[in-house]
């Protein structure tokens, strides 16, 4: 059964049934009373792709990992974050669909691949090296809402943590704990995110009138593990350590306390780390890792309803800043309740 022959048994046009199926009014209270019977009679449900062509919609949301070095399904922050964004698209009745750029990194074209699959819409995971097929999606007609990164088109938005305010929820602890000699660990140079964190940082080490000394900032290649072990290693073999480190993501933390431990090397009494994101192996860890929460929840609802109103037309796109909040483990040396008068 298909819609053709619908239309053949009620006596009427393919287009009028689609209408009827479709709730458009233009249709006599009749006609469209014998076209439901005989749907109901028959048993008919539309295919999707019929469906899709009938109402240019497919429910349907693009699921990109951007960039040449992506986090893809292995960093558990961006994770946490697109499965509570899958759970609020299924709510308001959408399904995902995961888009590759391994074979066309460097010429792809998202946005032929997205008219291709009738996507009604896409949530662009931030990476780093992005590629140009970024932009030209950002800037096309296809609804966008990125996750931590900036999305300036007219049909575009984008959710993330207020970094700066990051950095200064770190300093702030490390000030009131004691600490003056203060280092930074964070991702490749081209990284959005990290410069974020890295510039508000060294403001809000100025804003308390202490030095920064540039030899204590080091960078990664990426977000993960082995990046901040190879940074801390760096930090050692200078010769020259700061008493605090502050570390653009958890995963750079656990690389940077790897280290750190390898060289016979104290946490937090020879060197104090606080990470971010709070991703859940930081209750595991010894020590615990102090570290600033990231909204991972908030984040991907938000995503979702955003991406939802940019679909409907009931937006034109705009962002959300989602606040942080301190989590205060053992990796910073003590409880900030020990050194504030009360």
């Amino acid at each position: 059964m298909n819609i053709k022959k619908i239309a053949e048994m009620a006596g009427v046009s393919v287009s009028t049934v689609s209408k009827i199926m479709n709730n458009y009014t233009d249709v006599s209270e009749k006609t469209k009373q014998r076209v439901l019977e005989i749907i109901e009679q028959t048993g008919y449900s539309p295919s999707n792709s019929a469906k899709t062509l009938a109402t240019r919609k497919s429910n349907l949301i693009g699921v990109i990992f951007a960039g040449e070095f992506n986090v893809d399904f292995t960093h558990p922050f961006f994770v946490e974050v697109l499965n509570s964004f899958k759970k609020q698209m299924g709510v308001l009745g959408y399904d995902l669909i995961f888009f590759s750029n391994e074979k066309f990194i460097s010429g792809g074209d998202y946005f032929s691949r997205c008219l291709h699959f009738h996507v009604d819409g896409c949530v662009i995971i931030s990476g780093q090296k992005m590629e140009a097929a970024i932009s030209d999606l950002d800037m096309s007609s296809i609804p966008c809402i990125g996750v931590d990164l900036e999305l300036k088109g007219k049909k575009s938005g984008y959710v993330m943590s207020d970094n700066f305010q990051i950095s200064s929820k770190v300093v702030e602890h490390f000030y009131l704990l004691g600490y003056r000699e203060l280092g930074f660990i964070g991702s490749a140079a081209d990284s959005d995110i990290s410069n974020q964190r890295e510039a508000g940082y060294i403001k809000a080490i100025e804003g308390f009138g202490l030095n920064v000394n540039e030899k204590w900032f080091v960078h990664g290649d990426d977000f993960f593990e082995p990046s901040g072990y190879t940074a801390m290693q760096q930090l050692i073999q200078s010769g020259s350590l700061p008493k605090a480190i502050f570390a653009a993501s958890d995963l750079l933390a656990l690389g940077a306390i790897r280290a750190l431990k390898e060289h016979g090397l104290r946490i937090p009494e020879d060197m104090a780390i606080i990470g971010c994101d709070d991703i859940e192996a930081c209750k595991y860890t010894s020590p615990t890792l102090t570290t600033i929460r990231q909204n991972k929840q908030r984040l991907g609802v938000l995503a979702a309803h955003m991406l939802f109103d940019l679909i409907n037309n009931q937006s034109e796109g705009g962002s959300f800043v989602v606040e942080p909040a301190l989590i205060v483990r053992e990796s910073c040396g003590s409880s900030l309740n020990n050194y504030i008068p009360q």
